[in-house]
C-alpha cells in the first residue's frame, strides 16, 4: 500500500484535510495538478468570514457558524491576518425592509448570535459614510475577514512539516476499486490507498456516480478602490438589491476597500458604478486600482460518504462562496469519518505551528537593524510600494512548498500589490526565482504552463 489516504486538490479544503489528518499517524500524500497549491483561491488577499445569515441553506447556514466559531484559535495559532469588524446588511425600500426581517427571523432560528435590527440613524452612528437611504440594517458582530491564501498556506506548511508528500503537478486521471484498496491513476504514476479524498468539484472518475453539474453561479464583478478614494468602511456592507443582485463593500488589510456586484446580468463598467453609487458613495474610474471578473458559487456543498464503507472513498461536492468559512468545520468533520474508518491514534510528536515568517513593513527599526544584522538580504528593497525585501522574496520560495512561480511569490509577499503595480519590481523578483530554483529567465512562469513571463531573449547584434 503507497498510502493510507490520498487527497485530491491542494486547494483550501484540500489543505485543511491533509492539515487534520496530519495529526494522526497516517502516510498521506496531496495531488494537486497545478504548479502551486490553493491556485484557486482568488488573489485578493481578503475574503469574508460569514456567519450563517446569508444562504437560503440551512446546512450551509450551520456549516458557517461552525467554521465562524473556529476562526479565532485557527488564525492565531497559525499567525494569519483575521479580524472580526463586523458587517451591516442594509435595506433602502420598504420591500427590501420586510425582506431584511425575515432573514433576522430566519438567522434567529439557526441560532446565529450577536445580531440585531437596527434604524438607518444609529446605523449611519456606525458606519459614517452610510448614505443616507437607508431604512434598517441587520448588525452583526461576527462577521470578519482573512487573510485566505495565507490560511491556505498555514494548513499545508504545518502539514508538510508533519510528514505529508504534496505532489504538484500531476493530475490524476482514474480512480478504481482494487480488492481491499483504490488505485489511483496519474500522469506520471499509480498508486494504491486505503481511502481517496475528492475535494476537486467537477472533477469525475470511475468510481464516481453520473453527477449533474450545478448551474448555480452568477457574475462577480470586483473592483480594488486605492487611497485616492477616503470615504472608506470599517465594516462589511451588503446591501439588498433588486433583482436579487447584491452589492459588497469590504475593507481589507492593507486600508484599501473592495467593491463587489454580483449579477447574473453581463454589465458595463459604466452600469456597475453606478450600482455601486447607490452604496458606496462616489466611486469614479480614478478611484479603481484593479479590477477582477470572477464566478459567484452557490452551491450546496456536501460531504459525500455514501462510498466509504464499500470503497473508501469520500467526495465533497459543490462550490459555494462562503468556502473559507467553512473550511475548518468541513476538514474536522472529514477527518474525524477517516480517524474512526481507519482507527488511527494521535501522534505524539505533533508540530502544531507554523515556520516564522518576518514581514519587514510591519517591524520596528530595532528589529529590522538585528534582521538585517543576520541576512543583509533584509535591507534591499526589491517592492517600493509595499517594502517587501528580498529576503522576504527568497524566504517565501525556499519555505516549506516554496513558490515556484511569479504568482505564487506576489500571494506569498503581497509584492506588485502596489500603487506602481510591479512596474519597478516585476522583473527584480522574476531574477530572484530564476537565481534561486536555477532555471533560465525564459522559463519563468506567471502562473501555470503556457504563461512564460518572458518568451525569448532578444538578439544582441554586433552592429546595427
Amino acid at each position: 500500500m503507497d498510502y493510507d489516504v490520498l487527497i485530491l486538490g491542494g486547494g483550501l479544503i484540500g489543505c485543511g484535510v491533509a492539515y487534520e489528518l496530519s495529526k494522526y499517524n497516517l502516510n498521506i500524500a496531496v495531488i494537486e495538478k497545478d504548479y502551486d497549491i490553493a491556485d484557486d483561491i482568488s488573489s485578493i488577499n481578503t475574503a469574508v468570514v460569514n456567519d450563517g445569515i446569508g444562504g437560503r441553506s440551512d446546512l450551509m447556514a450551520r456549516l458557517q457558524i461552525m467554521g465562524n466559531s473556529m476562526f479565532d484559535e485557527i488564525t492565531e495559532k497559525f499567525d494569519v491576518p483575521f479580524k472580526r469588524i463586523g458587517s451591516l446588511l442594509i435595506a433602502n425600500t420598504d420591500e427590501k425592509v420586510e425582506e431584511l426581517k425575515r432573514i433576522y427571523k430566519r438567522a434567529i432560528k439557526r441560532g446565529v448570535k450577536d445580531i440585531e435590527i437596527i434604524e438607518g440613524e444609529k446605523a449611519r452612528t456606525i458606519e459614517n459614510n452610510l448614505k443616507e437611504n437607508v431604512k434598517i440594517a441587520l448588525y452583526s458582530k461576527n462577521t470578519g475577514v482573512v487573510s485566505p491564501y495565507d490560511l491556505a498556506l498555514a494548513y499545508a506548511e504545518i502539514a508538510f512539516d508533519n510528514g505529508v508528500n504534496f505532489r504538484l503537478e500531476e493530475e490524476v486521471l482514474d480512480i478504481q476499486k482494487i480488492s481491499k484498496s483504490l488505485k489511483v491513476t496519474t500522469n506520471k504514476n499509480k498508486f494504491t490507498c486505503k481511502m481517496v479524498v475528492n475535494t476537486t468539484p467537477g472533477e469525475n472518475y470511475n468510481i464516481d456516480k453520473d453527477i449533474e453539474p450545478s448551474n448555480s453561479r452568477e457574475k462577480l464583478n470586483t473592483f480594488i478602490l486605492d487611497n485616492t478614494y477616503d470615504k472608506y468602511f470599517n465594516h462589511i456592507i451588503f446591501s439588498l438589491e433588486e433583482n436579487d443582485e447584491d452589492v459588497y463593500a469590504i475593507p481589507t488589510f492593507n486600508k484599501h476597500m473592495i467593491a463587489q456586484y454580483i449579477s447574473e446580468r453581463d454589465l458595463g463598467v459604466k452600469e456597475i458604478l453606478g450600482k455601486l453609487n447607490n452604496l458606496i458613495d462616489e466611486i469614479s474610474k480614478d478611484n479603481i486600482k484593479n479590477t477582477y471578473n470572477e464566478l459567484f458559487y452557490k452551491d450546496m456543498m456536501i460531504i459525500d460518504d455514501n462510498e466509504m464503507t464499500n470503497k473508501g472513498y469520500i467526495k465533497i461536492t459543490g462550490n459555494h462562496y462562503s468556502e473559507v468559512t467553512i473550511t475548518p468545520a468541513i476538514s474536522n468533520m472529514v477527518c474525524e469519518t477517516i480517524v474512526n474508518n481507519l482507527k488511527c491514534k494521535k501522534k505524539k510528536n505533533f508540530i502544531d505551528k507554523r515556520r516564522e515568517i518576518y514581514k519587514f513593513k510591519n517591524l520596528t527599526n530595532q528589529e529590522r537593524n538585528e534582521l538585517i544584522s543576520v541576512d543583509k538580504n533584509y535591507g534591499k528593497i526589491i517592492c517600493l510600494c509595499n517594502e517587501i525585501t528580498e529576503a522576504e522574496i527568497v524566504d517565501c520560495i525556499r519555505r516549506p512548498l516554496g513558490a515556484r512561480t511569479i504568482e505564487g511569490i506576489i500571494r506569498r509577499t503581497g509584492a506588485t500589490f502596489g500603487e506602481c503595480q510591479g512596474s519597478y519590481c516585476l522583473s527584480r523578483i522574476a531574477h530572484i526565482l530564476a537565481r534561486e530554483t536555477g532555471k533560465n529567465l525564459n522559463d519563468i512562469v506567471k502562473d501555470s504552463k503556457g504563461s512564460r513571463l518572458i518568451l525569448s531573449r532578444i538578439k544582441e547584434f554586433n552592429e546595427i
